[in-house]
């Protein structure tokens, strides 16, 4: 905290930085303020979370693991080389005190007093598992040679009775291991054992068809993809647009006819009865055609040899003209 906030310190005008050396010695704290209240006596207050759910003694309450505290830390011996400390703190529900230390040798937490912990440890040999060798077997292994040797005779029997057991495991982690798998064969599997559905559906009041086998393949392509894919609907929609005719079809047309190659048939050209066009001077529909010697107009064009008459989709008022005149 001083560190930080060593920017901005008020230095009185009879500091003397050779005698006070620092702000705290010129005021006469510590830097660790409140906390370092009982430093004279070898305590510190620190903030202590709890490391597992206990049960207080006064209250009778419980104490959740991950609760914190203002405790008071104070060093209570070594274990070896490791130092040993103890923690005191007062419940926050009532006025009892918990004590609690470290155990080096155990890697965990004991409670000394105020208070009693609600088991939750993994007991390994209960379990069936190995347990790690002891401090002590490990001195013996590298300096007893009989027990080194008796040690690991024990080895291989438990080996021995532990190999099935792994190999079973193995083996059923193995199986195990395909989740998708196992789905799609158990999903099969149900599909397999499930009876028809011959009943009516809810609604309808009409009995199912039996399944096909075609029902299946479509229903699986409409599950997946489109049945006709892209360039088939294209060429289907292609086939259809060329072998629509361009103008409705009048009554009395012949029928078409293949093309050569096989084809699509082509459409014939229009003509003034399927257009729906009358001239004037035409018989009416059911009276055979006259064909005159001279065609008209011949005179006017220099009437020299014969000219084929021509059709034309406009309507010809020269006959009414001239019979006017």
């Amino acid at each position: 905290m001083g560190e930080r906030k060593g920017t901005n310190k008020y230095y009185p005008p009879d500091f003397d930085p050779a005698k006070h050396r620092s702000l705290n010695k010129y005021h006469g704290s510590h830097p660790l303020r409140e906390r370092a209240r009982k430093l004279a006596q070898g305590i510190l207050v620190i903030r202590f979370e709890m490391p597992f759910n206990i049960w207080c003694d006064g209250c009778k309450n419980h104490i959740g693991m991950g609760v914190r505290y203002n405790a008071e830390k104070t060093k209570v011996g070594n274990y070896y080389t490791t130092p040993i400390y103890r923690f005191r703190m007062k419940c926050h529900l009532c006025v009892n005190h918990i004590e609690l230390q470290t155990d080096p040798a155990g890697c965990d937490y004991v409670i000394v007093s105020g208070a009693r912990r609600k088991e939750e440890r993994w007991d390994m040999a209960e379990n069936q598992q190995v347990l790690p060798t002891e401090r002590e077997a490990r001195e013996r292994l590298a300096s007893d040679a009989m027990f080194r040797l008796e040690h690991g005779a024990k080895d291989r029997e438990c080996r021995e009775r532990a190999g099935p057991g792994l190999a079973a495991l193995q083996h059923f982690q193995s199986l195990w291991k395909d989740d998708f798998g196992i789905n799609c064969r158990l999903r099969s599997h149900f599909r397999e054992q499930k009876p028809p559905r011959e009943e009516p559906r809810p609604g309808l009041g009409i009995a199912l068809l039996p399944e096909e086998p075609q029902d299946r393949r479509v229903a699986a392509l409409l599950a997946l993809q489109s049945p006709l894919s892209y360039e088939d609907k294209q060429r289907q929609k292609r086939t259809e647009i060329s072998s629509r005719p361009w103008f409705p079809a009048a009554t009395g047309d012949p029928p078409r006819k293949p093309a050569p190659g096989g084809g699509t048939p082509r459409t014939p050209p229009p003509t003034r009865s399927t257009l729906g066009i009358i001239r004037r001077g035409d018989p009416p529909a059911g009276t055979p055609p006259k064909h005159s010697a001279e065609p008209r107009g011949g005179a006017e064009h220099g009437g020299g040899g014969q000219s084929t008459p021509t059709t034309s989709l406009v309507a010809d008022y020269s006959d009414s003209s001239s019979d006017s005149s």
